[in-house]
């Protein structure tokens, strides 16, 4: 696809809370939050000529491998809320972008991801084979804290079992971050969840997941920290990192 003429290097795009996105209390769920974040982004990517479909003339794909996110608070149905989005840096198969949320001129998520480029028939990282000179690069933090690499304890709780079914796989073929992140928090206190109880979340992508894979979900925790792995045959897939108000 060319490059569309509203292109801009930072782009803003307005979504209303639907029913569909929310918790029973009304509010956003945090992996509906991932997703029209990442949405964005994908959006962005399009206008811009690099995206998922650009990209497959050269077999390359873009893949998430790192995510943070900073919540303040989060909307509810029915409000109208603005996601901007920019890229920080992009050098040969990397890059960083961020996003934040706003509500009523008021800025209430922030969020750094960092990228990954891979040859879809090697599965291994390539040099972005695509023109991006037109995105202008922004050293703009949306975050106070950059990705991290998470800690995963060796001593974990082993707490469940997933089984990877057509429901969980997406355009890419694959079960996606977000999908991840809803297996582990499906294993949080619904109390905790409902009070909006979590202050900062971190992501680790490692590995994918494909129809009738057996995954297994751990756990470990403190008092200020919550730690999900899932691994498939004892290797490390995905890491969420939840730190509590």
């Amino acid at each position: 696809m060319p490059i569309a003429p509203k292109f801009t290097s930072i782009l803003e795009q307005e979504y209303e809370i639907n029913f569909l996105h929310c918790y029973p209390n009304g509010y956003l769920k945090y992996t509906d939050l991932c997703n029209l974040l990442q949405i964005t982004a994908g959006n962005h990517a399009d206008l811009g000529g690099i995206s998922f479909t650009d990209m497959q003339a050269h077999h390359q794909a873009w893949v998430m491998s790192r995510m943070r996110l900073e919540i303040h608070e989060l909307p509810k149905w029915r409000d109208i809320v603005t996601i901007k989005t920019w890229i920080k840096t992009l050098e040969n198969s990397r890059s960083i972008r961020c996003m934040e949320m706003h509500l009523n001129g008021e800025k209430i998520v922030g969020c750094e991801t960092y990228w990954a480029v891979i040859n879809t028939q090697t599965r291994r990282p390539d040099a972005l084979a695509l023109p991006h000179d037109h995105f202008e690069k922004f050293q703009i933090d949306a975050t106070k804290q950059p990705t991290l690499k998470i800690t995963i304890d060796e001593n974990t709780n082993t707490i469940g079992h997933r089984k990877v079914v057509l429901s969980d796989l997406d355009v890419v073929n694959h079960a996606n971050n977000v999908k991840y992140m809803e297996w582990c928090l499906d294993y949080e206190n619904p109390k905790k969840i409902i009070k909006q109880e979590i202050k900062a979340l971190d992501i680790n992508f490692m590995r994918e997941l494909n129809l009738n894979d057996e995954a297994i979900i751990h756990q470990s925790k403190n008092d200020t920290q919550t730690i999900y792995s899932i691994t498939k045959e004892d290797k490390n897939a995905y890491a969420l990192q939840i730190e509590w108000k």
